[in-house]
């Protein structure tokens, strides 16, 4: 008899265990000031906290969608793929992996839209695949968007976000930073726009080649910026670095970023850009 009733208690408590986690939404919590909010609530916020302006990452796909006008993206190169160039352990096991988990092909996604009717080039890397490391491809996205751009007159607009060259690829992978400088150096003789949209983290060599050359450099706010880490450069300088080192309110007080931009000011603001620039085809979407 009271083992009946232990089993009826027991029901009881994991009936009411069950109701509740059915009944409660997954929330979110602040890497930064520690608030807890509904995830539902911080998605339509567009991963911005609304008590601390921390601005999460944001995938590829999801950034396009935010920034340019409806049905107006053309993707480019949607199927090129790297090869294994140095013959690195597991690499190809590692990206085909990637590929099913994010349903990328790699690191960034390049292509035309327009912005409020203005038309432009624009590439999104994107964080979850191998923190955007730019490899052979990424590379070749990149200058061929250039190369796009140049030839239809048109401007290009960069949202970076890298840890920056892949190691997996080799000096492949460091020929990324000359090939993509190359081809913005085309593209700016011909006297076009570029402008480079700086997000969490943009490190290594994307800041030390493309990242850093566009006309017109935007962050968003407090994101990271740099090229080595903190802690290398402190162990070779032998100095206590300043505590907002490397963020984008430090780089714009230094002269490294023009502007800094909340996201939700974002599609705007470059709207204002391209207009102010003389590309404007048509009203405002």
């Amino acid at each position: 008899m009271l083992e009946d009733l232990l089993n009826v208690v027991k029901k009881r408590f994991n009936d009411d265990d069950s109701d509740k986690n059915e009944n409660e939404k997954p929330t979110y919590k602040c890497p930064r000031c520690q608030e807890t909010i509904l995830l539902e609530h911080f998605e339509e916020l567009k991963r911005v906290c609304p008590k601390c302006n921390y601005h999460g990452r944001l995938n590829a796909r999801d950034r396009i969608n935010i920034t340019v006008d409806k049905d107006s993206f053309v993707e480019y190169d949607a199927n090129m793929r790297s090869c294994n160039p140095i013959d690195y352990p597991d690499y190809d096991t590692k990206q085909q992996e990637l590929r099913e988990e994010t349903g990328l092909v790699d690191a960034v996604i390049t292509g035309e839209a327009k912005i409020k009717g203005s038309k432009t080039v624009i590439c999104v890397m994107d964080s979850r695949y191998m923190m955007a490391s730019m490899g052979s491809v990424v590379g070749e996205k990149i200058t061929r968007a250039f190369e796009i751009a140049t030839e239809k007159k048109l401007p290009v607009i960069i949202f970076t976000a890298s840890g920056g060259a892949r190691m997996q690829e080799g000096i492949v992978s460091l020929m990324q930073m000359a090939k993509t400088s190359g081809a913005v150096k085309r593209h700016s003789l011909e006297g076009l726009l570029y402008i480079t949209v700086l997000t969490d983290p943009t490190t290594g060599g994307v800041t030390a080649s493309f990242a850093s050359l566009g006309d017109i450099i935007i962050a968003e706010p407090k994101i990271l910026v740099g090229f080595a880490g903190r802690r290398v450069i402190a162990g070779t300088i032998k100095q206590r670095l300043p505590d907002d080192f490397q963020l984008a309110e430090f780089m714009q007080e230094k002269g490294f970023i023009d502007m800094i931009v909340d996201r939700k000011k974002m599609r705007s603001t470059l709207s204002h850009l391209l207009k102010l620039h003389g590309y404007c085809e048509n009203k405002e979407v």
